[in-house]
């Protein structure tokens, strides 16, 4: 068992306008993003399976195309593969979670 203090996670940038903190247990990462109004997550796929959680903001995720429009107390999971994208319409602060680990963010 493993326990952090969030605060003490070094922030990243992911892609301009978009930053967030990552811990990772044994299978899964969480995130806590912040993202800029009017900047994007270019389209992309991954293995990992990802829940995204809207905690503060607006905004719009596209998932194969479809178009999701989120707002704060609002989330989505984006299953393996599937190509997926985001555009912040506010400025946000979200919560990802993947499985299985995203070593690519450690």
């Amino acid at each position: 068992m493993q326990s952090v203090i969030i605060d003490t996670i070094t922030t990243k940038e992911i892609v301009p306008g978009f930053t967030g903190k990552y811990y990772h247990a044994d299978n899964l990462s969480i995130g806590w993003l912040d993202a800029k109004a009017g900047h994007t997550v270019p389209l992309h796929s991954h293995v990992h399976e990802q829940v995204s959680y809207v905690e503060e903001g607006k905004m719009l995720f596209i998932i194969e195309g479809e178009e999701f429009i989120l707002e704060a107390g609002m989330a989505i999971t984006v299953a393996p593969n599937l190509k997926h994208g985001a555009t912040a319409i506010t400025d946000c602060k979200l919560i990802d979670v993947f499985n299985p680990v995203r070593e690519d963010y450690k």
